[in-house]
């Protein structure tokens, strides 16, 4: 297989998946794997063709490697450039390199999830069904009630989006997933488990742990006396707010 042009597959409800991989027999082969667990693949060795394509139609969730062609970093530039077009487009990085700063980076940057190339197709599935259940339940309860307030904070579901004290912060699909499980008990303490379970991730202590940094850094970004999501030693996290105590 080779790259491909992106066929219009909406009317036949097919979720699609832009891959983003420079090795064309490692391309493929994850091609054939989504392609028969339902999903309509555009597959791309470079980052512009990528890119270009995303801007013509935003997908449903895109893979992307980091190193692609003589470009060690190529793939953490199109992170950054794909959040910049799409706050809640997920996006997951796969991988050869596993060390944790490449972790830590492709987070800070805005992807939801992080694999490495050692996991398994089937694993890979079921990481990519994760992502797109969070998206269909956040859609699912824009009926129901698009605001949710917790004390200075304002959660938006249609959008992915927060306010804290009047001021906008933008979140990812994960990002919002974590604050959402946070907030919806102030004060109880939830352990990285529970914050899995509650947000339906698949993912490491690790990454949990580079989520929530992250997410610190945006509200501290508008707010430098933020304290509302703590860390409790050996425990988990929780979510504070001095109004509602």
């Amino acid at each position: 297989m080779t790259e491909r042009e992106p066929v219009d597959t909406s009317a036949q409800g097919l979720r699609r998946i832009v891959l983003v991989e420079d090795e064309l027999a490692l391309r493929d082969n994850y091609t054939l794997a989504l392609s028969r667990a339902g999903f309509d693949v555009a597959g791309f060795s470079n980052a512009s063709s990528a890119l270009a394509d995303v801007r013509k139609r935003e997908p449903d969730v895109a893979i992307i490697d980091i190193g692609l062609g003589r470009d060690s970093e190529a793939g953490f530039e199109l992170c950054r450039a794909l959040r910049e077009l799409s706050t809640r487009l997920p996006i997951i990085f796969l991988s050869a390199r596993d060390s944790e700063l490449d972790v830590i980076s492709g987070l800070r940057l805005g992807a939801d999830d992080y694999l490495t190339k050692d996991i398994s197709l089937a694993q890979l599935i079921v990481r990519v069904n994760s992502l797109l259940r969070r998206v269909d339940a956040l859609s699912a309860g824009e009926a129901e009630s698009a605001v949710k307030k917790v004390g200075h904070l304002e959660l938006f579901s249609d959008r992915l989006a927060a306010r804290w004290r009047g001021q906008a912060v933008e979140l990812t699909v994960t990002e919002f997933w974590l604050i959402d499980s946070l907030a919806r008990l102030p004060g109880q303490v939830h352990s990285r488990q529970q914050l899995m379970e509650a947000a339906n991730l698949v993912l490491d202590d690790q990454t949990i742990t580079a989520h929530i940094k992250r997410i610190r850094a945006k509200f501290v970004s508008i707010d430098s006396d933020f304290s509302s999501i703590q860390t409790v030693y050996a425990l988990g996290y929780r979510w504070m707010d001095e109004l509602l105590y």
